[in-house]
């Protein structure tokens, strides 16, 4: 199983030289560094020059860290930037105004790096995925770390689908933490989530391997004892790796354990298990699960110094998005001519999204989940309009059950606005479609079916159908990104 990544294995970034000449994200894109001063220039604009050019080379170490207050590197930059104001500060200016200004300037640049990097190490959303990391440190501790500690390594290791599900959910909670667009935030959170999908991975491939029959018992060739020794060794080499992905590894590092499981492959390929196969499988079994654990430890100084937070550039994504563009030209065709021709393609490109590599990664599967919810959403309109254009009711119709298809009606009229719909949530707008569509789950509420089944299960479907049309509603305006 290839290991979640990032999505970093279908990323696009050009070539190498196209990112070292990369411009930093962020709102100061223009650090680009002063040009110099000019010859006889003023030594009050010379001294300020000088600064400027240290307020250039910290605004990019600014732009890049994703950390909170707590963080050392936090505290050095806040240090080294509020000692910056200072300097510029104490810059003689004679009392002349153009001087005065280019001071300020430089005053002003110090002082709203400094509000970027508290804003964004105490944003909500920073808090939210620190919060979450914990959440999965905790779970982790209680149910890895502790008992391999207590030198229960082989009972750490036997770790049940619950806890499996458990940091899943955690990871896709992470997914769903909104960033704004800001390059911290969105480094901060694809941080948390390598780590806690890695981690979900290294479970995921103990659980399968006790559904193995081993180890092998020692008679069965002379070479079985030490590999169930390695098999031991590399159940704690996987908690210390959870440990290590998580923060909670001590005094361990990645470099140590990677240098411990490269020896026990090497070990294990010096052993003789040509002339028996069932040996050879189970210590091919064990190189496997060595090499799996392997794949993750590159992951301690992942998104540091990278782009691959920036999932734009992901090839899944740059797919899902031209799906997308597709649904929206469709969308539009329905909406100004009411044709119902494009079910077919509509279907094909439902098709096409669950195709979607999304390499494990819970910001992709968020992005093609709402993609497929835009998808059915049209689908949904089309089908409902088709469905009150054949709608020819007789004369015997029990009056409640032509109740709730005057409410689909006008549902289907609402649906058309709420799929038109391109606001936020503080407009006018939306406010009246939320309370429109309120009305029509209440007028439903209100409708007795006086025991007909029929009616019963027309109300229950419109219930629903009005549900689906609400949250589609909220997922429009929710401002999530990838």
């Amino acid at each position: 199983v290839t290991p979640f990544d990032g999505g970093k294995r279908t990323m696009d970034h050009g070539s190498q030289q196209q990112q070292q000449t990369q411009q930093m994200p962020g709102p100061f894109q223009g650090f680009a560094g002063p040009q110099g001063p000019c010859p006889g220039q003023h030594p009050t604009l010379v001294r300020l020059d000088e600064l400027q050019r240290e307020v250039a080379m910290l605004g990019q170490q600014v732009c890049s860290f994703s950390g909170l207050q707590s963080d050392r590197e936090y505290k050095r930059l806040e240090r080294e930037l509020t000692q910056l104001l200072l300097e510029v500060d104490q810059v003689e200016t004679e009392g002349r105004m153009e001087l005065q200004q280019a001071r300020k300037r430089a005053a002003g640049e110090v002082e709203g790096l400094l509000r970027y990097l508290e804003g964004n190490a105490t944003h909500p959303s920073r808090l939210a995925i620190e919060e979450l990391s914990r959440e999965a440190q905790s779970l982790l501790l209680a149910g890895v770390v502790a008992p391999f500690r207590q030198g229960q390594a082989q009972n750490a290791s036997e770790t049940g689908e619950e806890l499996v599900e458990a940091v899943q959910d955690v990871a896709m909670r992470l997914a769903q933490v909104k960033t704004g667009g800001s390059v911290p935030l969105r480094k901060a959170r694809y941080r948390a989530l390598t780590r806690v999908c890695a981690v979900q991975e290294v479970l995921e491939g103990r659980v399968r391997m006790h559904t193995l029959a081993l180890p092998l018992s020692d008679e069965t060739h002379e070479a079985v004892q030490r590999i169930n020794q390695v098999m031991v060794q590399v159940s704690g080499a996987r908690c210390q790796l959870v440990a290590l992905l998580m923060g909670l590894s001590g005094r361990d590092s990645c470099a140590h354990l990677a240098r411990v499981l490269t020896e026990l492959l090497v070990e294990l390929d010096a052993l003789d298990v040509s002339s028996n196969t069932a040996v050879r499988n189970y210590r091919k079994q064990v190189v496997e699960e060595i090499n799996g654990l392997l794949k993750h430890i590159d992951l301690e100084g992942e998104g540091d110094d990278t782009f691959r937070y920036d999932l734009a550039q992901n090839d899944s994504i740059r797919e899902i998005e031209a799906i997308r563009g597709r649904v929206s030209v469709l969308r539009g065709e329905v909406l100004r001519q009411g044709v119902a021709g494009q079910g077919a393609e509509l279907q094909s490109l439902l098709t096409h999204l669950d195709e979607v590599d999304t390499g494990r990664n819970p910001c992709i599967r968020e992005a093609r989940r709402r993609a497929v919810l835009e998808i059915q959403a049209v689908i949904t309109y089309l089908d409902l309009r088709e469905a009150l254009g054949r709608r020819e009711p007789g004369p015997d119709e029990p009056p409640p059950h032509a109740a709730v298809w005057r409410v689909l009606a006008s549902l289907s009229d609402l649906q058309a606005q709420v799929l038109g719909f391109d606001g936020k949530r503080a407009d006018k707008s939306y406010m009246v479609l939320e309370e429109l569509l309120t009305k029509q789950l209440l007028a439903l509420d209100a409708v007795d079916p006086q025991g007909d089944q029929g009616t019963k299960t027309a109300r229950k479907q419109a219930v629903k159908y009005a549900q689906n049309i609400l949250s589609y509603l909220d997922m429009k305006t929710d401002e999530w990104e990838y």
